[in-house]
C-alpha cells in the first residue's frame, strides 16, 4: 500500500518515516510513502495560499493548488482514500482507527492520501470535493495537520498486515475493548525503588494472572477513562467488573431545608411518585441507598406506610418494585444521612449538590468530572431538593454542585424525579456509541 502525504513542510516527515516499525514495513515492501510539498504544485510566482474571504485575518490553502497535487499523486499511485486532518473533523479514537484500517483492507484500497492543512486550513470547496473523511485528533488547535497525520498513521498502520509483527499485540491493545491495558513489569529487577513485581505475575498460574490483569485494567479504566468505559461496555461481564470499581453512590431527597413560597426556607410534602420513581432510578444505576429527609412526623408515617407495603404484600405484587424500594430510608436530617453512610462505609461521603440554577460561589462540576469526585476516595452522596430547590445553607455544605440540566430552550422546570433519573444516567449510565 502506498501512503501519500500532502503538506506544506515535507521535511517534518524525514525522521518519522525512517524510524521503527514504519521503516521496517517499507524495507519489507509492505508500505511505501510519497511525501509531497504543496508548493511543488504552484506555478512560478504563484502563491500557495490566499486571504480568507470575509472580515478577519488569515490565509488558507487555495483549492486549485490542492487539485493539482491530488491529481498528480493519484495519477502515479491510483485513486486514493483521502483523509484531511482538520479540527472540524470526526474525533480519532481506537474504533475510528480500526474503521479506517478496514476500509483500506476490505475495499482493496492500495492508496491512502493524507492532507495536512496549515494556516487557517484548506479552502472549504476543495475539502467538499476531495475529502473522503475529515479527522481531528482532539478538541484543541495545532499549528498544522502534520502531527495529527503522524498520529493517524501510528494508529491506523498497526492494523495493516505486515506492519506489526505479532497480531496479538494489536488485538489486546488499550481501547480495543472497554478497558485500557493492564500494568506491565520486567524481571529483572524483581524489586526496584522499594517496589516489587506483584507475586501473582511470578506464580506461573496463567488463569490467575489473566484474572489479575483484567481486574487491574478495569480499575484504572474506570478511574481514568470512565467516558470510554461507559461508551464501550457491551458485555454483562464487563459491566459487572467495571461496577466493582465505581465508588459507592447514595442519594438524598430533601424535604427539609428547601425553598418554599416567597423564598422562605421551610419543608415540603412527600409524594409517593418521588419515592417509587427515584427508588427505581437509584436501583437501575447501582446506588447503595436512597434517603428521604423530613422532620415532620405525619410525613414520616406516610413514607413508612408505603415502605411497609412494599416490604410485605408488595413483594407478590411487583418484586422489582420491592427490590427498588428496599433502598429507601426516611430520616430526620441531612446530618443523620451522613452519619449513616459513614457508619456503612467508614468514611464521610462527598456531598454533590444539584440545582436547577447556576450557583455562584459553589465548586461547579460537569457530568464528565467523575474523576474529580472519585479521587476523593470516599462514597458519593447526591443531594436533591424539593419545592423550589435546596436552601442556600445546604448548597454551601456541598463540596461540589453539578451543572443544571438544560436544553436549548429557556424552559427549565423538570420534576425532581425526572431530574434525578437524568442526572444519574449522565453520571453513571451506559452510553453506547455502537452495539457490536
Amino acid at each position: 500500500m502506498n501512503v501519500s502525504i500532502l503538506t506544506v513542510f515535507p521535511r517534518l516527515y524525514d525522521t518519522f518515516l525512517d524510524t521503527s516499525l514504519i521503516k521496517r514495513a517499507q524495507e519489507e515492501g509492505n508500505l511505501s510513502f510519497s511525501v509531497a510539498g504543496l508548493t511543488e504544485f504552484c506555478s512560478p510566482k504563484e502563491r500557495l495560499d490566499g486571504p480568507t474571504v470575509g472580515h478577519g485575518a488569515g490565509m488558507a490553502i487555495r483549492p486549485e493548488v490542492l487539485k493539482r497535487a491530488v491529481d498528480s499523486l493519484e495519477e502515479k499511485h491510483g485513486t486514493a482514500y483521502r483523509i484531511f486532518l482538520t479540527p472540524q473533523g470526526q474525533k480519532l479514537d481506537q474504533r475510528k482507527a480500526q474503521e479506517i484500517a478496514n476500509i483500506l483492507k476490505n475495499e482493496d484500497k492500495k492508496h491512502l492520501m493524507l492532507v495536512a492543512g496549515r494556516y487557517e486550513g484548506i479552502d472549504a470547496r476543495a475539502q467538499r470535493v476531495y475529502a473522503d473523511l475529515e479527522i481531528s485528533i482532539g478538541d484543541y488547535v495545532l499549528m498544522g495537520g502534520d502531527l495529527p497525520a503522524m498520529v493517524l498513521l501510528e494508529a491506523v498502520l498497526r492494523y495493516i498486515p505486515g506492519v506489526v509483527g505479532r497480531s496479538e499485540s494489536v488485538e489486546k491493545d488499550s481501547f480495543t475493548g472497554p478497558f485500557v491495558d493492564f500494568p506491565t513489569y520486567t524481571v529483572p529487577p524483581r524489586e526496584w525503588e522499594g517496589q516489587a513485581v506483584p507475586e501473582i505475575l511470578l506464580s506461573g498460574n496463567h488463569a490467575a494472572i489473566d484474572a489479575w490483569r483484567q481486574e487491574q485494567a478495569a480499575e484504572v479504566s474506570v478511574r481514568n477513562h470512565f467516558g470510554w468505559v461507559r461508551t464501550h461496555c457491551v458485555k454483562d461481564s464487563d459491566r459487572e467488573l467495571a461496577y466493582k470499581y465505581i465508588p459507592n453512590h447514595y442519594l438524598v431527597l430533601m424535604h427539609d431545608e428547601v425553598i418554599v413560597e416567597q423564598g422562605r426556607i421551610g419543608t415540603s410534602s412527600v409524594t409517593s411518585l418521588d419515592i417509587h420513581d427515584i427508588a427505581r432510578s437509584s436501583k437501575t444505576y447501582g446506588l447503595k441507598g436512597y434517603y428521604l429527609v423530613t422532620s415532620l412526623e405525619d410525613q414520616k408515617k406516610i413514607v413508612k406506610k408505603i415502605l411497609e407495603f412494599w416490604d410485605g404484600a408488595g413483594i407478590e405484587y411487583n418484586k422489582q418494585r420491592h427490590d427498588a424500594v428496599k433502598l429507601v430510608s426516611v430520616v430526620d436530617s441531612l446530618d443523620l444521612v451522613m452519619q449513616d453512610i459513614e457508619q456503612r462505609e467508614g468514611r464521610k461521603p462527598v456531598l454533590v449538590g444539584t440545582s436547577a440554577r447556576h450557583c455562584s460561589g459553589a465548586r461547579g462540576i460537569t457530568y464528565g468530572d467523575q474523576r474529580t469526585v472519585w479521587d476523593e476516595e470516599r462514597p458519593v452522596l447526591f443531594v436533591f431538593g424539593t419545592a423550589k430547590g435546596l436552601a442556600p445553607q445546604v448548597i454551601e455544605r456541598c463540596e461540589y454542585v453539578l451543572a443544571p440540566l438544560e436544553g436549548f430552550t429557556k424552559f427549565n422546570h423538570l420534576s425532581v424525579r425526572s431530574a434525578a433519573a437524568v442526572i444519574l444516567d449522565r453520571w453513571l449510565g451506559i452510553n453506547l456509541t455502537r452495539l457490536d
